[in-house]
């Protein structure tokens, strides 16, 4: 019996409601189905009094999602989509997207659109892209404090985000360098759209194989984005006194400290997004972003005198 899972936003009425649809759907059509929800994917809030929230990376993935499962559907937004992937990367299952949010940048498919994806997705007619993600860790000695898988970016600023912030970045075997700024992102090519894109970093398209570095707001006209080969591991040694937050994809993180050191480096696992067509990353940016739409009028033809 073939097996496909469903990971829902349970937080918004449509997703459950399309997620209890489509558990019979999959029943009906002969097919084992597992669900469960996106909140064992949100990662956890340490605090100043408890900094040591540790759950480990493969500690994430649901029962019953495995490598048995042909695929799962993700039901949401981009922030369910973060949260389904750390969920899953682990087991390599393939994911098929579907917006129920607003933007839905990491999103394939919509609502109206599901009926023939599902379709086309029990027939096996689709194509995989893998995109890849950071390991994250945070250690005080040779002591993991936190650790979490990253798709899009990993930022460490301060409270609040305006004040400025002290880093020492290593990155691979190259000297250090200093950065002065309000915080720093680093982020992976699927993430270079997110925060980085709105602190000035440059567009990535999926594939190439890089890491970014975004100073937000610099204190310095010499600290620039810088992008690096992703077989590089990145060592940040923050100096601010007395912490500084650090926050992964958007929605949890932790407490750092002038002891602490932050570890990234790109991870052993890869999302697989199912994809209903080849992959078109320019009509996304063009459609989601309005990245290359002309922005005056363009003449048809040129009268002669």
């Amino acid at each position: 019996m073939p097996k496909a899972g469903i990971i829902y936003n349970n937080v918004k009425p449509i997703a459950s409601r399309i997620a209890m649809e489509l558990q019979d759907q999959f029943t009906c059509a002969g097919w084992d189905v597992i669900t469960t929800t996106s909140m064992g994917g949100i990662l956890g809030y340490s605090s100043p009094e408890s900094p040591v929230c540790h759950t480990p990376i493969d500690g994430l993935t649901p029962p019953g999602f495995d490598s048995e499962m042909r695929f799962a559907v993700v039901l949401g937004g981009d922030g369910t989509v973060l949260a389904a992937s750390r969920q899953v990367a682990p087991t390599g299952i393939p994911l098929l997207t579907v917006n129920t949010g607003h933007m839905g940048f990491l999103t394939e498919t919509y609502v109206s659109q599901l009926p023939r994806a599902i379709e086309q997705v029990m027939a096996g007619d689709f194509d995989l892209e893998e995109q890849a993600m950071l390991t994250v860790k945070v250690f005080r000695g040779q002591s993991v404090l936190w650790e979490a898988l990253c798709l899009n970016e990993m930022v460490l600023h301060r409270e609040p985000l305006t004040s400025m912030c002290h880093f020492e970045i290593a990155v691979g075997q190259h000297a250090p360098v200093d950065i002065a700024a309000d915080g720093i992102i680093v982020s992976t090519p699927t993430g270079s759209t997110a925060y980085s894109l709105s602190a000035g970093g440059p567009v990535i398209t999926p594939g190439v194989p890089v890491l970014q570095l975004v100073p937000i707001c610099p204190h310095s006209l010499a600290s620039r984005a810088l992008v690096f080969p992703d077989t590089e591991t990145v060592n940040i040694y923050p100096v601010n006194i007395p912490r500084l937050v650090m926050v992964v994809d958007g929605n949890g993180g932790c407490y750092i400290f002038p002891e602490d050191r932050v570890y990234l480096e790109r991870s052993r696992y890869s999302v697989r997004f199912i994809r209903l067509q080849p992959p078109e990353f320019f009509r996304i940016l063009r459609e989601k972003l309005g990245w290359g739409l002309p922005h005056i009028a363009k003449p048809t033809s040129v009268e002669l005198p």
